[in-house]
């Protein structure tokens, strides 16, 4: 097959939607697929991502076709985009858009649509009923213009887990909800490093256990959550101190101004974005992993931490049901009380979480993996049996642990 994915930007810093893309490609690629980018990405935008992703299998046998950075006008019309999507496209046996609220992925299923090329969908959690009431008028406005038949027009909506498909019931989209994971790929996990990170980046923290949270620092992240459920447990744990790792999404200087009224900023350290060689060097130096999220499709980073055998806290809305069930960590409520609670009972018992951490790397490795992510979504590119004719229903191609 010649497969397209088309996503709005493929700088790191953006999150999941960037970093589901290119895997997802890899992988595909791997299969012996003909599979190309096409996205924003500018020269410094392009190396950030290629820095980030430089462990990534296989990523090499994947075109790239990337648009300058977007000026003011671009962003609102796309019709650069349009234009390099109408030549691209032409030669494609199907498209795979990441993401919902821009006009290049409006414009890539339009352009689809007039060539009789299929595609597919992949919110990326963007279209559940927390999202969906951020900017609310707007989203409502943008469907009725155009992007209601971007979705409607899709041989599937390609969901992350089975919560993510059920909260799309309220748009009443007519095409398959087809329900398939993110992953990891095993070559990245082969060879783990050692400990020693965070006392060689901050010396303070030598002989310090360290709770990890992993991601961008966003509203939606539970940033206040964290800090508030983290000034709980440094009363009781005086040896364990708080480590924020990402790209700043616009919560940073709350969540700083946060700690500092909390009396918590010695013991809370924010390293900024880390990617590669060096993220796995956090995460296997922590202690705990902890993401307290008031909205998640998939995580790429609970699944890494999981990878490397790291206990995790998460929160119901990450929709990751199976760490509780596969007894890898704790699935909590958004209450801050219920999380700091939570990291305790992990860092009280280290026989509990070194067995959770077995059993996360069991589940990762036994169940999401790029390879078997990629197969699946091939198989419903080529399946004669979804269309939007086949109804709203959810179809699920994924490990069923619930």
């Amino acid at each position: 097959m010649k497969i397209y994915h088309v996503v709005s930007s493929i700088d790191p810093a953006q999150g999941g939607p960037q970093v589901g893309c290119l895997r997802l490609a890899a992988a595909q690629a791997a299969l012996g697929h003909e599979v190309e980018i096409i996205s924003y990405g500018g020269s410094d935008i392009r190396q950030r991502a290629l820095r980030a992703a430089h462990d990534v299998p296989q990523l090499a046998k994947v075109r790239w076709h990337l648009l300058a950075d977007p000026d003011k006008i671009e962003r609102v019309l796309g019709l650069r985009a349009a234009r390099a999507l109408r030549n691209v496209l032409k030669d494609a046996s199907f498209v795979h858009i990441h993401g919902v609220w821009e006009p290049i992925l409006k414009h890539a299923a339009r352009i689809a649509r007039s060539l009789k090329v299929p595609y597919c969908v992949q919110p990326h959690g963007m279209l559940d009923v927390w999202s969906m009431q951020q900017k609310r008028l707007k989203k409502r406005v943008a469907l009725l213009l155009g992007y209601r038949k971007m979705l409607n027009g899709a041989k599937f909506i390609h969901t992350l887990n089975t919560d993510e498909a059920n909260l799309l019931d309220p748009l009443g989209l007519t095409p398959p909800r087809l329900v398939i994971p993110n992953g990891i790929f095993l070559e990245e996990f082969a060879d783990l490093p050692g400990k020693g990170y965070f006392a060689e980046r901050f010396p303070q923290l030598q002989g310090k256990r360290v709770v990890l949270f992993l991601s961008r620092l966003h509203t939606k992240k539970g940033l206040d959550i964290l800090a508030a459920a983290f000034s709980m447990l440094a009363k009781s744990h005086p040896d364990v101190d708080l480590a924020v790792a990402g790209p700043d999404g616009g919560a940073k200087d709350g969540f700083v101004s946060l700690v500092t009224d909390l009396g918590i900023t010695d013991r809370v350290h924010l390293t900024g974005p880390i990617y590669g060689a060096e993220k796995l060097r956090a995460l296997m130096d922590a202690a705990c992993f902890c993401l307290p999220s008031r909205q998640e499709g998939f995580s790429v980073a609970i699944t890494e931490a999981l990878a490397c055998g790291l206990p995790v806290v998460i929160s119901e809305p990450c929709h990751f049901p199976e760490v509780r069930t596969a007894h890898a960590g704790a699935v909590v409520s958004l209450d801050p009380a219920n999380v700091a609670a939570a990291i305790g009972d992990i860092l009280d018992d280290p026989g509990m979480a070194a067995i959770m951490g077995e059993n996360g790397k069991r589940l990762v490795h036994e169940n999401y993996t790029w390879p078997r992510v990629a197969e699946l979504t091939l198989q419903g590119y080529a399946s004669p049996s979804l269309s939007a004719a086949t109804g709203s229903a959810n179809l699920r191609v994924a490990p069923d642990h619930s």
